[in-house]
């Protein structure tokens, strides 16, 4: 007998809503029913704990019929009675899942004994209208007639008596015009293996193999590997399963990582992690509009999405690896997570991890972090600035070079302060474009004559970072190319050196009035005649040609020229001041002063040809004499 109902909803235009506009890839259909195959099968197995009996060997079979353009899903779960179909199926967003759920707890089974059920909102079901009509579910629990419902999703759905010779549940799609890719063995397999790979039971799909005979052979092939290694001991792992699975969710196309990471969480939040640091930098790491971020998402083994980006900070997102979550709340498609206070503990959780993960790794295996800092240090400085509540734990991870140290060798802030002379109060540094550059500054010559280290910050952030970070272990960051110098042991002689050499003093302040705010004497300078200093708060000379490099219009910052009074340069130019000496000649003078201060910070020439034409000049005249 077959029976004619309408939807309990009685609201068509809902139905057609939840087919048409609930999700955005038509792919998901297969996904929904096979995550509802295997909840049907959860629960047949939690029931065969107390009914031996009733174990079967547990499968989903999918099976593409190309001549009826059929594609049928098929489980031996537990299955449904005709009252269930009508109250699971019948009734739009009625939760089965649910529903068994509440009544095994209802029964005091204990929440760890409980099967994980993937199913929440009794919608998935209907994802297969997208690509299907009509759709009919042939399904039958235990010694129960079989039933068969069927619908167009239109509006109404029939109920009648059906065959099936084993408990389970089987949906027959007759697929639309539009839909036969759906058909295709390579299409299935791939949704299988992008959505349901990881999913505990095996996937079946019959396939026909011809022989050398010509022959063929009606065999199956298992589409998911069933292996969610995130779920197994690390003991139990080996290396090739762990290559494996860093190429299968690696964005960076290689089998080469440095460290894999283990997580599990239990109590407020439940998940699972699988966490890798890589060895090596992709190409577009550093290009954010096409490189993917963020860890891919399952929910109870089921995918959800490779990119969440809501699991790890920007400045972590060269790790890649897989968070499945028990209780992570989805919206009705399960395509978007939802705002939830568990979404950020799992983030706190996670970051701490790869944190703490990487602190143990630059205690105990040295070599290989600095080699992993070279590829990544400069995102993980991000976090300095960008992430608050941790940037007292990424300090004690960061390395930077120093004067101190040889080309390529990094040290950490505790390694620097620990060296520290007992008369050294703060942490200097400076910054600039690379190494070469700014180790032959001359407002290094202070610091080195009196055996302080200072920090090279050569990567493009650090400037931006130094803004933030203001203090480490009680010691204050000051940079050598910025503000005041003080120093009491040299007040006394830039007193006496800005008394004797005033006119040349003035001289130079007047000729570069247009390029500097000041000139001055200091005891910052041991064998240079002059260096250019930044204003305590405007931007130095590196960040501006950052700047520059992006396209940024900023304004020309005067910076101060200060002067070394025990330089016998200085001397001789105050004499020729003092003596009235040409003032043309005296300008020439000044401006290649000016300039090779401009080349010994690492900032551009204005006009090089006639800096070089006027060095040449110079050498000649001085030849002559």
């Amino acid at each position: 007998m077959t029976e004619t109902r309408e939807f309990k909803t009685e609201v068509r235009q809902l139905l057609q809503l939840m087919i048409h506009s609930l999700y955005s890839n038509r792919d998901i259909f297969l996904r929904e029913l096979i995550a509802n195959a295997a909840d049907a099968l959860d629960k047949a197995r939690f029931e065969s704990l107390t009914d031996p009996a009733s174990a079967r060997e547990w499968k989903i079979s999918i099976v593409p019929d190309k001549e009826k353009k059929t594609l049928t899903i098929c489980d031996n779960g537990i299955g449904m009675k005709a009252d269930e179909v009508v109250e699971n199926i019948g009734t739009i967003a009625k939760s089965g899942t649910k529903a068994f759920l509440k009544m095994l707890e209802e029964k005091g089974e204990k929440s760890g004994d409980l099967p994980e059920l993937i199913g929440q909102f009794g919608v998935g079901f209907y994802s297969a209208f997208m690509v299907a009509s009509p759709v009919e579910l042939i399904t039958r629990k235990g010694d129960e007639p079989a039933v068969c419902w069927s619908s167009t999703g239109e509006g109404e759905y029939t109920i009648s008596e059906a065959e099936r010779d084993e408990p389970g549940t089987s949906i027959v799609l007759h697929l639309n015009d539009d839909a036969e890719i759906y058909l295709e063995n390579w299409k299935i397999a791939e949704i299988v293996h992008r959505y349901s790979d990881f999913i505990a039971y095996p996937i079946i799909m019959p396939e026909v193999k011809i022989g050398e005979d010509k022959k063929e052979t009606q065999t199956e092939r298992i589409l998911n590997s069933q292996k969610a290694i995130w779920l197994r001991k690390p003991s139990e792992i080996t290396e090739d399963e762990y290559k494996s699975f860093y190429t299968h969710l690696s964005n960076f196309g290689g089998t080469e990582y440095l460290k894999a990471i283990h997580m599990t969480a239990e109590g407020a939040s439940e998940f699972k992690a699988l966490l890798f640091l890589p060895k090596q930098a992709p190409f577009n790491l550093l290009m954010p509009d096409i490189q993917k971020k963020g860890l891919q998402l399952y929910i109870k083994r089921m995918f959800i999405t490779d990119e969440c980006k809501e699991l790890l900070p920007d400045y972590l997102r060269f790790v890649c690896g897989v968070v499945d979550s028990s209780d992570l709340p989805l919206n009705v498609s399960r395509e978007i997570l939802q705002q939830n206070p568990l979404l950020d503990k799992i983030r706190t959780a996670v970051t701490g991890k790869v944190i703490s993960e990487m602190k143990k790794l630059l205690e105990n295996d040295r070599e290989n972090y600095e080699k992993f800092f070279a590829e990544f240090g400069r995102i993980v400085k991000e976090g300095l600035h960008t992430d608050r509540p941790n940037a007292e734990k990424l300090k004690d991870i960061v390395l930077y070079e120093s004067m101190n140290t040889p080309a390529g060798k990094r040290i950490t802030l505790k390694e620097y302060v620990d060296a520290m002379p007992e008369s050294q109060q703060d942490i200097y540094y400076i910054t600039g474009d690379k190494r070469e550059a700014v180790a032959s500054s001359p407002a290094l010559e202070y610091f080195r004559s009196k055996g302080y280290d200072v920090l090279f910050m050569t990567d493009p952030i650090d400037e931006w970072v130094m803004q933030s970070m203001y203090q480490y272990a009680q010691k204050y960051f000051k940079s050598v190319i910025k503000g005041d110098f003080e120093d009491k042991e040299a007040e006394e002689k830039v007193k006496n050196a800005a008394e004797k050499f005033a006119p040349a003093a003035e001289f130079l302040q007047k000729t570069l009035a247009e390029k500097v705010s000041a000139v001055r004497f200091s005891g910052r300078l041991t064998d240079s005649p002059c260096c250019l200093i930044v204003d305590g708060q405007a931007l130095s000379p590196h960040m501006e040609r950052l700047f520059r490099a992006m396209n940024q219009e900023i304004p020309v910052s005067k910076r101060i020229l200060e002067l070394n009074g025990e330089h016998p340069l200085i001397a001789a130019l105050n004499e020729k001041i003092a003596a009235e000496a040409d003032e043309a000649e005296l300008v020439r003078y000044v401006n290649v002063l000016y300039d090779q201060a401009l080349l010994l910070e690492g900032s551009p020439l204005p006009d090089p040809a006639a800096f070089a034409k006027e060095v040449v000049t110079l050498l000649g005249e001085a030849l002559k004499k």
